[in-house]
């Protein structure tokens, strides 16, 4: 039996009697069954964002947003529930962004003389405007995309390689490159979506083959280094990505494994397109040398298994793949170059070739780009 559209959204604010809450998808739950996890108060975020029960760039700028406005409505200080929000991922630029605008709000109103309140209400609009202009960002990203396409390979189907996740579970919409991926499924003219099962977590197996099952789509799930022969073969017509963080001169920061498909793709004449919305625009980080590379915990290299499912354990557990005492190298991200992208694909357009003067061309057409 094929899985059925899932009912629960990534993420949503809940007000039941004994207070405000925050309701994620766990994600670390999925594709073995679709749990919601409650946070009634930062600590509780600040671990699931850790743990990756909630990730993907725009999502976590919505979670930050609600978290500050959970922390106000409940009474918690706001200033310190701001610094523990940004402080709980380094490399995705779009949770600073959604907790700081947030933030914003609330000070604001209490400089023009609102109570707890109001100022509370005020944070809580904010966040909940930022999930609807994600979720409108994602549509918009997704026309783009598709119509960059049917430019870039003509003739009908469309054969896509894909990395990490990027759908339903990482926005307020139905994605980022996934979204992509999606529509041209929506119009019949995709053949095939190649999932890579991307390690060591495999988000692309656990999620990303999750959404696509739930979706109809044709995929096939591929071990990330089996890449490399669908290239030679000629079975891929574009790589489709998102991003945690873009730097002032187009370098792209995403899932550890992306640079390695952007030079197979430069060497095979296949297109590498990134697709995020201008959140994940940072212009005040000059490039991709500057970008901070969050490290994560070598048992997820050393073990078979999946992320952490307990609230606050911080550590992974599964069956041992290399000696004991083993040293890792687990960069979360790696950092693709400007001249390796083909096009990055934003909600206000596309940019190609990428260059820092057409970003910044592009992104003053936004509001949202971070800027401090």
């Amino acid at each position: 039996m094929g899985i059925e559209p899932a009912g629960l959204p990534s993420i949503r604010w809940d007000e039941p009697p004994e207070g405000p809450v925050l309701v994620l998808l766990d994600q670390r739950r999925l594709p073995a069954e679709e749990t919601e996890l409650v946070c009634t108060d930062v600590p509780a975020l600040v671990d699931a964002i850790r743990t990756l029960a909630v990730r993907g760039a725009p999502l976590l700028g919505i979670a930050g947003a609600y978290g500050v406005a959970l922390a106000a409505v409940r009474g918690y200080d706001v200033a310190e529930a701001t610094g523990l929000l940004e402080r709980a991922r380094p490399t995705a630029v779009n949770l600073g962004y959604g907790v700081r605008r947030a933030a914003a709000a609330y000070w604001a109103a209490l400089d023009k003389g609102a109570g707890q309140e109001r100022a509370g209400a005020a944070a809580l609009a904010e966040a909940k405007a930022l999930h609807q202009e994600d979720a409108e960002a994602s549509g918009r990203m997704a026309r783009h995309g598709l119509a960059l396409l049917d430019e870039l390979v003509p003739g009908g189907g469309h054969r896509l390689l894909t990395h990490c996740n990027t759908g339903a579970l990482v926005s307020g919409g139905e994605g980022t490159a996934f979204a992509v991926a999606l529509g041209a499924h929506r119009e019949g003219r995709l053949r095939r979506l190649w999932v890579d099962e991307t390690r060591p977590l495999l988000q692309g197996a656990r999620l990303t083959a999750y959404e696509a099952a739930r979706n109809g789509m044709p995929y096939s799930l591929l071990t990330d280094n089996a890449a490399g022969s669908l290239f030679a073969a000629g079975e891929v017509d574009a790589v489709l990505i998102g991003a945690d963080r873009i730097a002032a001169d187009g370098s792209v920061a995403n899932k550890v494994g992306s640079y390695p498909l952007a030079v197979l793709a430069k060497y095979h004449h296949v297109p590498f397109i990134v697709v995020a919305p201008t959140t994940t625009v940072d212009l005040l980080t000059a490039d991709g040398a500057s970008i901070i590379v969050e490290q994560r915990s070598g048992r997820e290299v050393t073990e078979l298994t999946v992320p952490p499912r307990g609230a606050g354990d911080e550590e992974v557990g599964g069956v041992l793949v290399a000696p004991v005492g083993t040293q890792s190298y687990n960069p979360a991200f790696d950092v693709t170059p400007p001249e390796l992208v083909t096009a990055i694909v934003t909600e206000e357009g596309v940019i190609s070739p990428v260059t820092g003067a057409g970003l910044a061309e592009l992104c003053a057409r936004s509001s949202q780009v971070t800027m401090s």
